[in-house]
């Protein structure tokens, strides 16, 4: 494995990282080194050090992979010197000074917006009725019943955190936009994607493609890892 960059996958709001199993099994099965970050998604801060704490333990150069509210984290935590590149995965992608929250509030008004229910103790959940549709309009109805079952509370801190440094103003990034996403809008992601100058492809896939299409996920994390391999 050691010509190989290390893949580190970050999780996003709601889920855990076992979701990133299939990509996993992709990519491990190629011989690519794989960690999985298990975010506590209490505050921005606290995802930031427990993705670096997972960086800073690879051996070789890092892909620094986010799905959802796991670019934020990889925006914050990808100054780490040893990442080389970012994937993100229908994910927020946020510059200095904004948070999940700002990017939120710039979404189309022409579109339903993602079935946040109000905040209780501190801690946002999707509506349990409409996570299906919202959240894994792709996946079988009994696994997408299980992960609203099994949501992960999402602290309200965590998107209001501003990140302090944009880390794709300064590495390369790549992007996976998807066309029937019901929590961010493909509109949404365009502008993102663009912003950061990211190299995109775009998969007709809801918000939990990393289950449902995991074969075309690895596929771009070891695009980005091809030209990292390459460049060191």
């Amino acid at each position: 494995m050691a010509d190989k960059p290390a893949i580190v996958l970050v999780h996003g709001g709601f889920v855990d990282g076992s979701g990133w199993r299939p990509v996993y099994d992709l990519l491990t099965r190629d011989g690519y080194p794989v960690a999985v970050v298990q975010n506590p998604t209490l505050s921005l801060q606290g995802d930031t050090a427990a993705a670096r704490m997972i960086i800073d333990a690879q051996d070789s150069p890092v892909v620094l992979v986010g799905h959802s509210y796991g670019g934020a984290v990889i925006t914050e935590a990808g100054t780490s010197a040893n990442v080389a590149a970012l994937v993100y995965i229908s994910a927020f992608v946020p510059d200095a000074g904004e948070s999940v929250n700002t990017l939120l509030a710039g979404f189309p008004t022409d579109v339903p917006g993602p079935p946040i229910l109000p905040p209780k103790g501190g801690s946002l959940f999707l509506d349990r009725e409409r996570f299906h549709s919202a959240f894994a309009g792709d996946l079988p109805a009994d696994l997408a019943v299980f992960m609203a079952d099994s949501q992960v509370p999402w602290g309200v801190d965590a998107l209001g955190g501003e990140v302090t440094e944009a880390t794709w103003r300064t590495k390369p990034s790549w992007y996976m936009l998807t066309t029937e996403d019901k929590m961010i809008p493909p509109p949404a992601q365009r502008t993102m994607a663009g912003r950061a100058g990211s190299t995109t492809i775009e998969a007709a896939g809801s918000h939990s493609v990393y289950v449902s299409q995991p074969a075309a996920v690895a596929d771009l994390i070891k695009q980005a890892a091809s030209v990292v391999a390459v460049a060191r």
